[in-house]
């Protein structure tokens, strides 16, 4: 069973903020999963032939070609914040936060 505290400290990892409410919530939601993941280790796969697909599958991936660069003005010629011929864009981690 995942307990409350462990929820917490999960949704801290991921920098997320839940109500009580919440964290009882998925707690429950958590052990139920894990609970129906242990009923099908009981299931007997002896007999049954892996596959790694259950419909027929194609290879849709084109081939690599080399191609010419694009020319770096026409590039950052719409991009709202530019530096050393680079995208600028905004900061996402808080530095202190390590």
């Amino acid at each position: 069973m995942i307990d409350q505290k462990e929820v917490k400290y999960i949704a801290n990892l991921a920098s997320l903020k839940l109500s009580e409410d919440q964290v009882k919530k998925f707690s429950k939601q958590l052990s139920d999963i894990l609970d129906y993941i242990e009923k099908l280790d009981e299931l007997k796969t002896d007999n049954i032939r892996p596959t790694s697909y259950t419909v027929p599958v194609k290879n849709v991936l084109r081939d690599d070609v080399v191609k010419d660069s694009l020319d770096i003005k026409k590039v950052l010629k719409n991009a709202p914040e530019r530096s050393n011929n680079q995208f600028r864009v905004p900061k996402i981690m808080d530095e202190e936060k390590k």
